[in-house]
């Protein structure tokens, strides 16, 4: 179960030929975002277990079960913006509750991360998915 956008990214990733080439792709569609205001890097929206500093700011429309999950998000490392990116891409506009339905392992997988990113950043890629369930789960009530 994978977004448009991501399906878009996942794409790509089986025309780049190398990690290199992927690695650069992530970069830039963390580039792409748009940044986060300042004001909403505050510790309440820090996420935990991630070696660079990392911000996720929901924004849900509606309420229970079937309100629409969105999130900004906010990192001072260029290749963990760009994993934001991938995230916001595999989540974005999904109910709440088929956001917690997604197998985020198994759709990463598909872009080969696990086998490139260091223990650190897998990690925080771990964390940062905790968090986006955990927003949903909150969102459901």
């Amino acid at each position: 179960m994978a977004t448009q956008a991501f399906e878009e990214i996942a794409e790509t990733f089986e025309f780049l030929d190398d990690w290199e080439e992927r690695y650069r792709h992530v970069i830039e569609l963390g580039k792409a975002m748009p940044p986060l205001d300042e004001a909403f890097r505050v510790p309440a929206t820090k996420v935990d277990g991630c070696a660079s500093q990392v911000w996720l700011l929901p924004r849900i429309e509606g309420q229970g079960s079937a309100a629409l999950f969105d999130f900004q998000g906010e990192s001072d490392a260029m290749i963990v913006r760009g994993l934001i990116a991938v995230l916001h891409a595999l989540y974005s506009g999904l109910t709440v509750t088929d956001v917690l339905k997604v197998d985020a392992s198994a759709e990463l997988a598909r872009l080969g991360l696990n086998d490139h990113l260091s223990a650190q950043r897998s990690n925080g890629l771990r964390a940062m998915i905790g968090r986006i369930q955990k927003l949903a789960r909150e969102a459901i009530g």
